[in-house]
């Protein structure tokens, strides 16, 4: 029954914090490499994560690339709930009947509030983002919060989306949930990647400077 948890805690890992190497998910857990890598075979084997090379300075010695590992949309869906076909059914009759956008928009001003409160606009662009991150991990979106390229940007990324089907069917659900995140935190965002779109995250890039955030 440990042995379920711990592979449960990993491949939970992986979903929010991916592309992610072994030796972290170690440390992470504080887990020998033998017991890592046995986790991460049964995973491989299940079909629920795939190997990815980490582009970058991480090494794994005498300069080979490091091999890391992101979930496969297998691993996303074991996360999900089994509502799913409802939820898609009940997108597809709202469409038809002209209140889809209604419905999206409303989505997105519920989001807002939810997540608005954790917020403080007045905190650095940072810390913003972190509580963001923290707000909807307790929703259940596998957050995790990481440096861009050249340090001028963060990206807030999700590993899991509770209702990854609807997106699926959906594209304005996406856009309305990036709305709402550029409300909360006062700057202007831009969604990079979704896991609806067959990305391994959603990804979402918020400006740390203020020349960015002006665009």
């Amino acid at each position: 029954m440990a042995t379920d948890t711990t592979r449960e805690r990993v491949l939970g890992l992986i979903v929010s914090a991916g592309p992610i190497t072994a030796a972290t998910i170690a440390e992470q857990f504080e887990l020998t490499p033998a017991a890592v890598r046995r986790h991460l075979s049964a995973l491989t084997d299940d079909g629920l994560i795939a190997d990815h090379e980490v582009a970058g300075p991480i090494d794994r010695g005498r300069g080979r690339p490091a091999k890391a590992f992101v979930a496969t949309p297998e691993g996303q869906r074991a996360l999900k709930s089994a509502y799913s076909d409802v939820a898609q059914d009940a997108m597809e009759f709202l469409k038809a009947r002209g209140e889809l956008a209604a419905f999206v928009a409303d989505h997105g001003a519920r989001l807002e509030n939810k997540i608005s409160g954790a917020v403080d606009k007045t905190a650095p662009v940072a810390t913003r983002v972190g509580a963001l991150s923290d707000a909807l991990a307790a929703m259940g979106y596998a957050t995790s919060v990481r440096p861009g390229p050249g340090g001028h940007t963060l990206q807030l990324c999700q590993g899991h989306c509770p209702v990854q089907e609807i997106a699926q069917a959906t594209p304005e659900w996406c856009e309305e949930e990036t709305k709402a995140f550029s409300r909360v935190l006062g700057v202007h965002v831009q969604r990079l990647s979704t896991l609806a779109q067959g990305a391994h995250v959603c990804t979402t890039t918020v400006p740390l400077t203020p020349a960015l955030q002006e665009g």
